[in-house]
């Protein structure tokens, strides 16, 4: 077994090959419709947009179409049409180990889960993980993934595994490409500062051109990067005009850690750096002070929110209703399968809300629409990219969802966005298109067979059991 490239790992000659995306470069625009659209938080009835190149053009009332217009219109009947949604975090390699460690401590978790197979894993191996994880995620209506890998001691070769997975099946992909040094974690994961950063931006130009990859920096973690490497990240992320991700204070130890050192919070530390801005997109942020809060709302700095990651985990709860009201821009992420059994981000959704009235004992703090809003249009906002709205400029990124599905009931033309946050199955999603090709046609994948997938993860966890 080895894993295969969607055309050729050349930007320059992406849609070569095995053919798929050449649509994305060429050919005739077309429409789609539905019964309404939901985007934004707003219902659009008698509406249709145009898809070209992977893009949404405009939008228009389905009666104001011309006879050309209409005859290239898919009119979804019965359906409603969101957008994708967005999983701005993600381990795809660690789908390998669901099950390997649930209910167990985190150091068990690292040590005898996380640690122990990683250092095992062949690119076969996080190819077939990525599979795994991207293709349980489309059938959840994700349509963008952002994978925070540290994996790297093949140089980039590893994570080139991880982007042919995303090309086969079809999932857009950001690479969120780790840089750690810390001494403690596995040979394969350390890399000096200055390999870090060659082989950050070597990964970043080889796909600088591709509309499906972006690579982007990701310094670990105050305990997984030195004070140099967090610096290297962001200055890289300012070069190239991309964001940056970094784990913020997941657990309490880390805060305490920090405190211990420095006599500083992670957040107070990070902005001593000079690193707190606008381009970082914080993953987690659990243990924050209302200081913390205020000074990462006023550098512009952004959360990517893993509910029931934190909870499976023993993390704590976020402070989202404190931190919306800031004005943090939020979006939701699974993390990975060893710390979250399931890869939607309509259940994140319906998990983040859940949490803040409990914890707050209201229920009134939390809503729909603003859980909507962190898993389509705050994902893309947080990626940098134009994803997550059924908007003119925006990504063909969509999904339809059958207003007939028992779990869209009672009432869906009513109560669709709640329905949505709270309620539906991925049985009710009927398609799913990525720059406005349809990937996923009810609830089977059309690019690679869901038994395909199945006999790769079942072939390549017999492999690693061999070799434990």
């Amino acid at each position: 077994m080895s894993w295969s490239f969607f055309g050729s790992s050349d930007p320059d000659r992406m849609g070569e090959g095995d053919g798929g995306f050449e649509s994305l470069f060429m050919g005739e625009s077309r429409w789609y419709s539905a019964e309404f659209l939901y985007t934004d938080n707003q219902r659009l009835p008698d509406t249709a947009f145009e898809v070209q190149g992977g893009v949404i053009l405009q939008r228009k009332p389905i009666s104001a179409l011309s006879d050309e217009e209409s005859a290239k219109l898919v009119h979804y009947s019965g359906c409603a049409i969101t957008p994708g949604f967005v999983n701005s975090h993600n381990h795809s390699f660690q789908s390998l180990l669901k099950g390997i460690c649930d209910d167990a401590d985190f150091f068990t978790w690292r040590d005898d889960g996380l640690y122990k197979y990683a250092r095992l894993m062949t690119a076969d191996d996080l190819y077939a993980g990525a599979m795994f994880a991207f293709a349980e995620m489309l059938k959840c209506g994700i349509t963008t993934v952002c994978d925070f890998f540290y994996i790297n001691d093949q140089a980039n070769d590893n994570a080139k595994a991880i982007i042919a997975a995303a090309r086969d099946l079809g999932i857009r992909l950001t690479m969120a490409r780790t840089l750690y040094d810390w001494d403690g974690a596995p040979d394969r994961f350390i890399e000096s500062v200055d390999v870090a950063v060659a082989n950050t931006q070597a990964l970043m130009d080889d796909y600088a051109n591709d509309p499906l990859v972006h690579v982007v920096p990701a310094p670990h973690s105050l305990h997984g990067a030195s004070e140099a490497l967090i610096k290297a990240g962001c200055e890289l992320s300012a070069a190239y005009h991309r964001p940056f991700h970094m784990h913020i204070a997941e657990g309490q130890y880390e805060r305490q850690m920090m405190l211990d050192k420095h006599g500083l919070t992670p957040i107070q530390y990070l902005d001593k750096l000079g690193v707190l801005t606008d381009r970082l997109v914080g993953i987690h942020c659990v243990w924050l002070d209302d200081t913390d809060i205020d000074r990462m709302a006023g550098a512009g700095t952004k959360l990517s929110y893993n509910p029931s990651s934190n909870m499976a985990l023993g993390d704590g709860v976020t402070k989202i209703r404190q931190m919306l009201d800031a004005g943090i821009t939020i979006s939701l992420g699974t993390d990975g399968g060893s710390s979250n059994n399931r890869a939607s981000i309509i259940e994140e959704m319906r998990m983040c809300n859940l949490l803040q009235k409990v914890v707050l004992c209201d229920a009134t703090q939390s809503t729909a629409e603003e859980a909507f809003l962190m898993g389509t249009r705050h994902g893309g906002t947080n990626l940098g990219l134009p994803l997550g709205s059924l908007s003119a400029q925006h990504a063909a990124d969509f999904v339809v969802f059958n207003l007939d599905d028992l779990s869209l009931q009672p009432d869906p033309q009513l109560h669709f966005g709640k329905h949505v946050v709270y309620a539906v199955q991925p049985e009710a999603i009927d398609a799913v298109y990525v720059a406005g090709q349809r990937i996923v046609e009810r609830g089977h994948i059309v690019t690679v067979p869901d038994t395909v997938v199945v006999d790769l993860v079942k072939t390549t966890m017999n492999g690693m059991r061999e070799r434990l």
